[in-house]
């Protein structure tokens, strides 16, 4: 493919990177061999592979969003800090990382509060993004979005608009916007970033996924996104750069998902940050003016960007 050219890469839409920082041990596929229980036995890496990408970002000049586990900031604070002083955003990514159509509102509120609690008390700033655990908003959960903007976020990146067995909205608007939820409420959503074809809308977005396809597929589907004039979403999580981390005795399809192609992810990695442009992902929505201009990541009351109603029993226009 044709070299960019900087003039030509500088032409180009800016795409919002991000990391779920989470532990191996804590994805949803390695569930049947670690129960939550056993999480504190485990051989913690989460330090030393998000170091990893932090000093990658910095050489490229990068900055990106941390979707941090509570768990994970209870335990390392000091990880946290290190994210936030090298100038990134830090975002929630829940507490436990459970599914959300697993657990009863009154949980995920608990979780969901107990989680941007202990983002603010290290940061000392406002936390106002969310991303779910494995992108568990779902037509079963979407009554998890009026939880989020009643604690506060302003901001979400949980929805995919794929069909998938663990997750996915399939119908919903595949470009950054501003939605409505059942009962009113509004927040900006940065969809999980897809490619359509007839009949079928394929993900993108990173993840196991960067992994499965050829890099030049990935680079070639991100990049049509881009001649759409649209931002895509990339993320990617600290484990995926760890090729030595334990390998757990589990089923074919999650042992597939969670270690084929470890060992060339962060050459790959490497090769798609000097491709194309990146920035924090509240910094990418209110390019698009899906948030305000203004300090802080509060949510505007106009842009050009289309308000949708998530798809539900009784979504509320205003």
């Amino acid at each position: 493919m044709r070299h960019l050219t900087d003039q030509s890469r500088d032409q180009r839409p800016v795409n919002a990177l991000t990391v779920d920082v989470e532990d191996y041990f804590q994805v949803a596929a390695l569930a049947e061999a670690v129960s939550r229980d056993a999480w504190d036995t485990m051989e913690y890496r989460v330090e030393a592979n998000t170091d990893c990408l932090l000093a990658r970002f910095e050489k490229h000049g990068i900055r990106a969003t941390f979707f941090t586990l509570g768990w994970v900031a209870e335990r390392s604070p000091a990880l946290v800090r290190r994210i936030q002083a090298a100038g990134h955003e830090i975002a929630s990514h829940g507490y436990s990382h459970q599914l959300i159509y697993n657990q009863t509102p009154d949980v995920f509120r608990d979780e969901t509060r107990r989680s941007k609690r202990i983002l603010e008390d290290i940061t000392g700033e406002p936390v106002t993004g969310y991303r779910a655990a494995s992108y568990s908003i779902t037509q079963r959960s979407r009554w998890a979005l009026d939880i989020l903007a009643e604690e506060g976020f302003t901001w979400d990146s949980s929805i995919f608009p794929v069909h998938h067995d663990r997750y996915g909205m399939p119908g919903t608007p595949r470009w950054p916007h501003r939605l409505k939820t059942d009962d009113g409420h509004e927040l900006a959503e940065f969809p999980l970033s897809t490619l359509q074809f007839p009949g079928y809308t394929l993900p993108i977005a990173g993840g196991g996924y960067f992994r499965l396809f050829p890099y030049w597929f990935s680079q070639w589907g991100l990049g049509q996104i881009n001649r759409q004039q649209q931002p895509f979403v990339f993320y990617l999580h600290p484990w995926e750069v760890d090729p030595g981390q334990p390998r757990l005795k589990v089923k074919w399809l999650s042992r597939f998902r969670h270690y084929n192609n470890l060992e060339i992810c962060e050459a790959r990695l490497e090769k798609l940050l000097r491709r194309f442009r990146f920035a924090a992902m509240s910094d990418v929505l209110r390019e698009r003016g899906v948030l305000s201009p203004g300090a802080g990541n509060e949510a505007s009351s106009a842009g050009p960007a289309d308000t949708d109603v998530v798809p539900g029993r009784s979504a509320v226009s205003h």
